[in-house]
């Protein structure tokens, strides 16, 4: 197995546990609702999750272990990609937030502050920020 393999296998093997992740906080009520299940199309596309393997994770989303980010750096940058998804045409409606404070939990955002970053998060996608801004501000908010 070649360098690239390696580096290609374990990033497709995150996004997999990544997107796992996702799942079970959508089926976490025993319900996926419309609404969710859009989301969960969207994301697999952009995680780049093979139709058979997001059927297979939508079975079983135990299969793969969820890898939360250690670094909060790594928490902030998944944030962000998790708000502007959640975020695009504002496709969840009222659901936005209660869905992305239910992702930030299992990014490994403590209950207690996950009400004040996803506020702050998605006051920051709403206007229009670049990564950069995101991740300055996301980490220099209690500064």
């Amino acid at each position: 197995m070649s360098f690239s393999d390696l580096f290609d296998s374990e990033f497709k093997n995150r996004n997999k546990g990544h997107f796992s992740a996702i799942v079970r906080v959508a089926i976490a009520d025993g319900v996926v609702v419309a609404e969710e299940k859009k989301f969960l199309d969207k994301l697999a596309m952009t995680l780049e999750i093979s139709a058979s393997e997001y059927e297979e994770i939508l079975e079983n989303p135990l299969k793969y272990p969820i890898n939360p980010p250690y670094l909060y750096s790594q928490r902030i940058e998944r944030l962000y990609d998790l708000s502007r998804m959640v975020h695009i045409d504002h496709q969840l409606g009222d659901k936005q937030d209660v869905l992305l404070r239910k992702f930030a939990i299992a990014l490994g955002f403590t209950p207690g502050n996950v009400n004040y970053i996803v506020d702050k998060a998605l006051s920051l996608i709403d206007k229009k920020v670049d990564s950069e801004t995101f991740f300055y501000e996301m980490q220099h908010m209690n500064k």
